[in-house]
């Protein structure tokens, strides 16, 4: 027994400094005595403090979990359940910090208070126990909860031994019912974590997948932007597929949508490797407020209608972004250019123009839908290369000099003859103002 008791003891100590609630812009003296600790948190806690065999099936699986201590590092997510004053105590800790306050839920008594790098929710207790509380939670391995001054675990489900078996399994039936989001939220923290879902949750999530229709978009969304967003969910994504979990949300999908989309994980290791640098650009955010790139780009037109206006219907029905939509669409467009080979170079100009910032999606969706690298190659060294007129066009001259030049009259000509230009450039027939200048007025002659 005193050697169980050395354990537990050296793994609340390990606990503890995988938090580092020293780094915390707070004192914990603000925290009431009966206040724990609860969910993702103490879950990547344990697993920081834990011996991590067996948790991932290959380095693959693991790479998730390691980028997603990466980012808890940079930013901490915090949920602290109590029974009793949780708004006071959250309003208490803004207040003396200066930290933002809002309330979330007055009648369930949720608050959160914001420091720039630290989110913490603050939630009255559910059921007369804390048992009773982590009794109504998703799945066993964010049931447990922890007492920070005391360094006291509560596990009342088992969810250490899951988190050592690298297994999601659900609290109960019913807990999935009541919010049918946690359905698809397996499969995301499945790949998320590199575990494994236990086999009666996963049929159990079959069963219950006509339930998750009722989820609002946003909140669907995000799950699948995760799987989408890193290799290791694609795999997940796959099975939610065959769980029927997608087919509310992307009544396109096929089997082939999704084998399509294991082959753009492979299409960008094999592109990655020729140009690094378009393996640069296809892990590259669409903006730095967006957090969407363009390979998961790619993935989701894989998931789509392959009519681009039927694939715009779908994506706004999700609630995509502008910039998401416009992104997604101009890869599905350009797809079939590229899958018919070579393009003149006016061809080219144009294909450059419509498809714009989004052709690391297009040529990496290209290649998983069977087109040889060596095809496009050319293509890609265009892109690639900042000073191509064809990919990259500059100006010889504006449509202000046209006028004056040549004595013409705004409209809709001035737009046509600077295309032209473009293009005579892309073609090497003009590089300087002056030989635009006189390849318009042969143009208008």
């Amino acid at each position: 027994m005193a050697m169980l008791d050395t354990a537990a003891q050296s793994l609340r100590e390990r606990t503890l400094n995988a938090l580092s609630p020293e780094t915390w812009p707070f004192s914990l003296e603000w925290l009431p005595a009966d206040a724990y600790l609860v969910g993702g948190a103490v879950r990547d806690a344990l697993l920081s403090s834990r011996c991590l065999r067996g948790f991932c099936a290959s380095a693959a699986a693991a790479q998730p979990l390691a980028s997603r201590r990466h980012r808890r590092r940079e930013y901490l997510d915090l949920d602290f359940v109590m029974p009793a004053d949780a708004v006071k105590t959250a309003k208490q800790i803004a207040s003396h910090y200066l930290a933002g306050f809002v309330v979330l839920d007055a009648d369930r008594q949720m608050a959160r208070v914001v420091f720039s790098r630290l989110t913490i929710d603050f939630a009255q207790q559910e059921g007369e126990t804390l048992a009773a509380d982590l009794g109504r939670r998703d799945f066993t391995i964010n049931a447990i909860a922890y007492h920070l001054q005391r360094g006291e675990l509560v596990d009342p489900l088992g969810g250490c031994a899951d988190l050592e078996a690298g297994i999601i399994r659900m609290v109960s039936r019913q807990n999935l019912q009541d919010d049918p989001l946690r359905l698809l939220r397996a499969y995301r923290q499945a790949a998320q974590l590199g575990f494994a879902i236990e086999p009666e949750t996963s049929s159990t999530i079959g069963e219950l997948a006509p339930h998750l229709s009722r989820v609002a978009a946003e909140r669907v969304r995000v799950e699948v932007e995760f799987m989408l967003d890193n290799a290791c969910g694609t795999i997940f994504l796959q099975a939610a597929f065959e769980n029927s979990l997608l087919a509310p949300w992307f009544p396109s999908a096929t089997a082939a949508g999704l084998a399509r989309v294991a082959a753009v994980d492979r299409a960008f290791v094999l592109l990655a490797e020729c140009w690094p640098d378009l393996g640069v650009k296809l892990q590259a955010s669409l903006l730095e407020t967006q957090k969407t790139s363009w390979l998961s780009i790619a993935k989701l037109a894989s998931l789509l209608n392959p009519d681009p206006q039927k694939a715009e219907t779908e994506l706004l029905y999700l609630k995509y972004s502008r910039m998401e939509l416009r992104a997604t669409l101009a890869a599905l467009k350009s797809l079939p250019q590229l899958q018919a080979g070579p393009m003149s170079l006016r061809e080219q100009y144009f294909f450059f123009q419509e498809v714009g910032e989004a052709f690391p999606a297009a040529c990496v969706l290209a290649v998983a839908s069977g087109v040889e690298k060596e095809a496009i190659s050319p293509t890609i060294d265009r892109y690639l290369d900042p000073q191509d007129p064809a990919a990259h066009p500059t100006a010889l001259v504006t449509g202000t000099d046209l006028m004056s030049a040549l004595n013409l009259p705004r409209g809709k000509q001035i737009g046509k003859l600077l295309t032209e230009i473009q293009i005579a450039q892309v073609e090497g027939k003009v590089s300087t103002a002056a030989e635009a200048l006189e390849f318009a007025a042969q143009l208008l002659n």
